[in-house]
């Protein structure tokens, strides 16, 4: 997959909605609230020296990911996208969880099986089920990346 990865900022909010089936507003406070990083294809050619334009049109994103921190473990709040960028974006709490020390824990919906599979694919171990999500169940997944 060629695309960058960058931190998501407030104009994202209308693409990350659209990936996520959320609502703008919810998505603008994500974007503020945690740490967010969305992985976009680049239309055509991009000079490395010139910062990224969200509101130009010549990019379009793939997928994101939010996540904070509690204690000693890096909770990834959303995931979505591709199951290419979701694998992609899941390095980007992964990296930061070993430099801290720290492990990485992700709830998933049992009935989303492209994020299911990125995280399983990108190391994740499936620790059990986790908390009903709209009346549906979901699998905890785990990764100690030390």
């Amino acid at each position: 997959m060629d695309a960058d990865v960058r931190d998501a900022v407030e104009a994202d909010a209308p693409e990350l909605a659209a990936i996520a089936d959320s609502p703008v507003d919810v998505m603008r406070n994500v974007v503020h609230d945690r740490t967010v990083r969305v992985a976009e294809q680049k239309q055509g050619g991009s000079d490395p020296n010139v910062d990224t334009d969200t509101e130009s049109g010549d990019s379009s994103l793939l997928g994101f990911v939010s996540f904070d921190v509690s204690g000693r473990t890096v909770h990834i709040t959303q995931l979505g996208g591709s199951v290419e960028a979701c694998e992609r974006l899941l390095g980007e709490p992964v990296r930061f969880a070993a430099r801290e020390g720290m492990t990485v824990e992700f709830v998933v919906s049992e009935s989303d099986d492209d994020v299911r599979e990125a995280v399983e694919n990108a190391g994740f171990t499936a620790e059990g089920p986790g908390p009903q999500f709209d009346g549906g169940p979901t699998v905890r997944y785990s990764l100690d990346p030390n």
